[in-house]
């Protein structure tokens, strides 16, 4: 059986052409005692893959030049020689950007049981929901009433975080850019404003307008302008969870810090960042607590969908044009 996947051929240096991604063929052993075949169905690309991209180790290991890209991936098993993993099994993996994935038995995890479309498991029910709820409740401690600002708040984590803070009660605002998404924020009840065409003082005083007491929580998505921004409308005691900084992901150069940190002393206030694996142990308290929000509708999320294993790279690169509103998914 033939596999077909992605590979990158160099490092990128700033935002990665296009032409790094190279689609290419091979065909799969046999499978050995305990390995399993999967037909993918869906494809996960998420911002962090672009670090991987970089050459460098950071908190996780550097992607191989001309070698299979990783990342999650849905599908089902069509081969197996892992009693736990029968063919028909629907299976989550991180055997991605690649139409058929040939894995250990032990790579492999059996989807839950909520009746959601199998793709919630690579975003609101997958490691994005997961990220927004670890950030808002292991990370940022959020109690009832808390007034709470996202970044990137029409994104995969961020439009999960945003309506996980509203139902605390708080005043949640959402930092996003295109009309569409500032529209989708206000149809949940949440505050919008937009980063478009403004510097940290012009942002801190529309955060300002938003919610004049002050923030509690903020988790960060995005860091650059808005990190700036919202360091000057925290409240006593606030908390920040700093998921990821997309801003700098493409930068050739390192980019400065927020010249206004002194803003944690004076708000005495918390800032730790966080790599969601290392709570993945709390995936099931994750799923207990929000699954059956979404299973019943109580939860909203958007995907956005790009069809094809060729449009992959596409889906990708769109991440950082601010394109997708939601979860980025390739349909196979």
């Amino acid at each position: 059986m033939q596999s077909r996947y992605f590979t990158i051929n160099d490092h990128p240096q700033g935002t990665p052409a296009r032409e790094l991604f190279e689609l290419h063929e091979q065909a799969l052993p046999s499978l050995a005692q305990g390995e399993v075949r999967i037909r993918n169905t869906w494809l996960s690309v998420d911002p962090y893959m672009r670090g991987r991209m970089s050459g460098v180790t950071t908190y996780i290991e550097p992607f191989e030049l001309n070698a299979p890209l990783e990342g999650a991936a849905i599908g089902e098993v069509i081969e197996s020689r892992d009693a736990n993993f029968p063919v028909g099994t629907k299976v989550r993996h991180m055997g991605g950007w690649r139409d058929i994935a040939q894995l250990p038995g032990d790579q492999l995890e059996s989807l839950p049981t909520f009746k959601v479309p199998e793709q919630a498991y690579l975003g609101v029910l997958g490691m994005p929901g997961m990220t927004a709820w670890t950030g808002l409740n292991r990370i940022a401690e959020m109690q009832e009433g808390d007034n709470v600002l996202v970044s990137g708040a029409a994104g995969a984590v961020g439009s999960l975080a945003v309506q996980l803070a509203k139902a605390k009660g708080g005043t949640v605002v959402g930092i996003a850019g295109s009309p569409d998404k500032l529209d989708w924020l206000a149809s949940h009840g949440i505050q919008p404003v937009s980063y478009r065409n403004k510097n940290a003082a012009e942002l801190t005083e529309a955060l300002h307008d938003a919610c004049p007491e002050g923030f509690d929580v903020y988790y960060e998505n995005v860091g650059g302008t808005c990190l700036e921004a919202a360091l000057n409308t925290l409240r006593v005691g606030a908390r920040i969870a700093i998921c990821g900084m997309i801003a700098r992901y493409n930068e050739e150069t390192p980019s400065p810090g927020p010249g206004n940190l002194a803003m944690l002393l004076i708000r005495r206030a918390r800032m730790e960042g966080f790599i969601v694996f290392d709570h993945w142990a709390h995936y099931s308290q994750f799923l207990e607590d929000v699954g059956p929000q979404v299973e019943s509708g109580q939860l909203d999320y958007e995907e956005t969908v790009e069809e094809g294993l060729e449009r992959t790279p596409d889906a990708f690169l769109k991440l950082f044009e601010g394109a997708n509103r939601g979860k980025m998914l390739v349909r196979l």
